[in-house]
């Protein structure tokens, strides 16, 4: 396990010296990002990676490289370590370097001091789901408002690459791995959007997963709180201006303008469901092309951030209408005898599949609609025992493929789901379990039953489990379903 002592805060330093060696380590988009970034500005660069990097090719001449494990000699010798998302802080090999005061960061503290030097606010976002979606949403709200805007971090672009063009704003999804080698991010508005456990083998246990998280605050000047996740509000500092966002009616507020307004749904005599500030509907539900409760939550969570960010209310609504989402993200895809057929391919967490599951059956229900919902894969030692009450609540019919068919099967059960094998089961309170064994095969079940059941509205690709058993990752899996609901 890790040694999960926190981060020491990194102190800005005079790197001048042209006998200062800067190290790199991990030579995967970021590190070559921060490679380049480094050696453009005249700084005298080195490399070292565990492995052989296959962009050692595109490194500038005269870098030092030391490639097939991390070079201690080379980073005894730096003044400043930047170091890969992937790699482990507090590896034994950066023990002598810490010791001697040695500041080990990330790409996202050489950007941080950049923007600082520019004056470049800063929306960051993470959380343990969603915080693509909300990343993107908020790059493309501020593009739509005419800003000049960089999106990246954890997200595509790396984040020193956004400085290659001229900026306004920059909008960074961080991770839990590169927040732990930042310190004073100083973001203009910043927030965790939930925690789910993930990445313990990396953190140890949870408390320091969310003091990892928790950085993302570190000089922020102002914040979004997630009503509904107790860890977003406990870790939510309280002392700067805070709008929330969550799924129910916002307090009543006064009417002074120093009091924040806040973001929240509304669900109408008809179980329809409206976004609303404060008091005042924005959005029906239809309104938008993303799906989902969840998804709703994430518009929520964007307008909020965007207010903070000086983004006009009007156009970022207009953005929303036309925002599809994000691909294999609770994508709606089409419509296949009757059933709006949903892309979760990037569903490959438990947390993930029960934020889809619980997201759109909280849509659905009002209407009177239940889920179908393909789950399977390639199992990463996980116990899908939680799935069991989320499908009791919102689905009707569970298909199961891949690796990991039994064992999901066999985990709801001993949850205390009811499950039969009779489609014309007796008591509708039981889910309709199917072993599909494929994806072709699910989607073709389901074609069937639809026909079958009346109460089926939905179905659900969220697989809960990796792709690699049958597929050559998420994607590939996403984009066969989508041809099989086509065809």
């Amino acid at each position: 396990m890790s040694n999960t002592t926190a981060n020491p805060s990194y102190q800005a330093a005079n790197f001048e010296q042209p006998t200062d060696l800067h190290v790199i380590v991990g030579l995967g988009k970021s590190g070559l990002s921060a490679l380049n970034y480094l050696h453009q500005r005249g700084y005298r660069v080195a490399a070292t990676d565990g492995g052989q990097p296959s962009n050692a090719h595109a490194l500038p001449q005269g870098v030092i490289t030391r490639f097939g494990g991390l070079d201690d000699e080379l980073l005894a010798q730096a003044v400043r370590i930047v170091i890969s998302p992937g790699i482990d802080p507090f590896l034994p090999v950066f023990d002598v370097p810490r010791k001697n005061g040695v500041p080990i960061v990330s790409d996202i503290q050489l950007f941080q001091a950049e923007c600082q030097a520019r004056q470049i606010p800063i929306v960051a976002i993470t959380g343990s789901n969603g915080k693509s979606t909300v990343t993107t949403l908020v790059g493309q709200m501020a593009q739509d408002a005419g800003l000049a805007v960089g999106v990246g971090g954890n997200l595509g672009t790396p984040a020193l690459d956004l400085l290659a063009q001229p900026l306004e704003l920059a909008v960074l999804e961080l991770s839990s791995f590169q927040l732990q080698t930042v310190s004073d991010l100083g973001a203009q508005v910043a927030t965790i959007l939930n925690i789910s456990p993930d990445h313990l083998d990396r953190h140890g246990d949870m408390q320091h997963y969310q003091q990892a998280k928790q950085r993302i605050f570190d000089g922020a000047h102002a914040a979004v709180v997630n009503r509904d996740d107790p860890a977003s509000i406990a870790l939510t500092p309280h002392d700067i201006p805070t709008i929330s966002f969550g799924s129910d009616l916002p307090n009543h507020q006064s009417q002074s303008q120093s009091q924040p307004v806040h973001y929240g749904l509304a669900h109408d005599d008809n179980g329809e469901i409206w976004l609303v500030r404060g008091q005042t509907r924005l959005l029906h539900e239809r309104d938008l092309p993303i799906k989902g409760q969840q998804n709703l939550l994430n518009a929520l969570a964007a307008l909020a951030l965007g207010e903070l960010a000086g983004l006009p209310l009007a156009s970022m609504l207009t953005t929303l209408r036309q925002f599809a989402g994000l691909p294999h993200r609770c994508q709606y895809v089409g419509q296949m005898a009757g059933l709006n057929c949903y892309n979760d391919s990037k569903g490959t967490n438990i947390g993930s599949t029960i934020a889809a599951v619980v997201g759109l059956g909280k849509v659905y229900a009002p209407k009177g609609k239940k889920l179908a919902v393909i789950l399977g894969g390639q199992g990463k030692g996980q116990d899908f025992a939680t799935l069991a009450q989320p499908l009791a609540d919102y689905a009707s019919v569970v298909y199961l493929i891949g690796e990991a068919a039994q064992q999901i099967g066999d985990d709801l059960q001993r949850a205390g789901l009811k499950v039969t094998t009779d489609i014309s089961r007796s008591n509708a309170a039981d889910v309709f379990m199917v072993h599909s064994g494929t994806l072709a095969q699910a989607v073709a079940d389901a074609k069937v039953h639809a026909e079958q059941l009346a109460e089926l509205g939905v179905l659900l690709l969220s697989p809960a489990c990796a792709s690699f058993d049958q597929f050559s990752g998420y994607s590939d899996r996403g984009e066969q379903f989508i041809a099989l609901i086509s065809a």
